[in-house]
């Protein structure tokens, strides 16, 4: 299928589906007139490029992962990358709420200085 029917039929934009290409996530024969041509099951790889994206992924762990999928199937290795990127996504989880907390601490310190007149404590000090 042309690139113009793919797009239509995956919901990714002919845009999308070059840059995918760049990103070696997609691959196209090309016509002798230069057109790319795509297998039927760049449907599927489509769809799960876009799942793994929408998951936070980006283009080179995407990359990585797509090989791992055989015939449509997770295959282990997959399943153990999937599972190392959402213990990557808790430990960024886990320090993102203790930034909050320090930054909830700072805006207690200078609310209450505000109050006071006092000077801003030094951020050490939060």
């Amino acid at each position: 299928m042309r690139i113009g029917e793919l797009a239509h039929r995956t919901g990714v934009t002919t845009r999308a589906l070059r840059y995918y290409e760049e990103q070696n996530l997609l691959t196209a024969e090309r016509s002798s007139s230069g057109q790319r041509h795509y297998a039927e099951d760049a449907v599927e790889r489509i769809r799960l490029i876009r799942q793994l994206y929408a998951a936070g992924l980006n283009s080179k762990t995407v990359a990585e992962l797509t090989p791992d999928v055989v015939d449509g199937r997770a295959t282990p290795q997959l399943l153990q990358r999937l599972d190392a990127e959402r213990d990557d996504l808790d430990q960024r989880i886990t320090d993102l709420i203790r930034t909050r907390d320090r930054l909830d601490s700072v805006i207690r310190g200078a609310s209450a200085n505000m109050h006071t007149g006092a000077r801003c404590p030094r951020i050490a000090d939060a």
